[in-house]
C-alpha cells in the first residue's frame, strides 16, 4: 500500500508529510494508565484521526480455557520494536505512532499491547495502526506462555498449531 492509497490528499501542502515514531517501549507496568498521555503525545493539530488498538488478554485461546498468561521478551526486543514501528513510519507518510508491549504476568482483561496511530484522515490512521500491531506480533521476539484451566502450560507458537497464533 502506498500513502496515496491511504490518503488521497497526500499531495496537498496542508497535509502532514513526515512520519514520527512518538514512543515505543516494552514494560512490566500496566498499560492502561499510559493511554491518556499516549493520545496527547500522538495527536497534533494536523491530525484528524486517532486509532487505538488495545490487545486485551482473554480467557480462552484455540478452544481452550486460559487461567493465566505471561509474556517474555528477548533482551534485544526493544531494538526490534523500534525498528518495526519505524518501518511502518518509513512506509506511510503523515502518521504519528506510539506502541508499548507489556511483559511479565498479565491478568485476564488487562492490556498486553497498545498501539496508537494518528493521521490527518481515518483510513491512514487505521492502516498504520493495523500495520504496527501486525508487525509487532510477527517481528518482535516476545513469547506468550499460558496456563490453561486444566493445569497444562503451553508456549503459544511452539506448543500450539500455527492457525492458533
Amino acid at each position: 500500500m502506498t500513502t496515496k492509497d491511504a490518503n488521497p490528499y497526500a499531495d496537498s501542502p496542508l497535509e502532514p508529510h513526515g512520519s514520527t515514531v512518538v514512543h515505543t517501549a516494552i514494560t512490566e507496568e500496566p498499560l492502561e494508565p499510559l493511554l491518556a498521555a499516549a493520545k496527547r503525545q500522538t495527536m497534533t493539530q494536523q491530525m484528524g484521526a486517532l486509532v487505538i488498538f488495545d490487545g486485551i488478554v482473554r480467557n480462552h485461546d484455540h478452544g481452550q480455557a486460559v487461567a493465566a498468561l505471561s509474556y517474555s521478551a528477548h533482551p534485544q526486543a526493544q531494538d526490534f520494536m523500534e525498528r518495526t514501528v519505524q518501518g511502518v513510519a518509513d512506509q506511510l507518510a503523515g502518521v504519528r505512532l506510539w506502541a508499548v508491549h507489556r511483559v511479565g504476568p498479565i491478568a485476564i482483561g488487562e492490556s498486553a499491547l497498545t498501539v496508537v496511530a494518528a493521521a490527518a484522515h481515518r483510513g491512514l490512521a487505521f492502516t498504520a495502526c493495523e500495520m504496527v500491531a501486525d508487525r509487532i506480533k510477527a517481528n518482535v521476539p516476545i513469547w506468550k506462555e499460558q496456563e490453561l484451566t486444566d493445569g497444562a502450560v503451553e508456549w503459544v507458537g511452539i506448543d500450539t498449531p500455527p492457525a492458533a497464533r
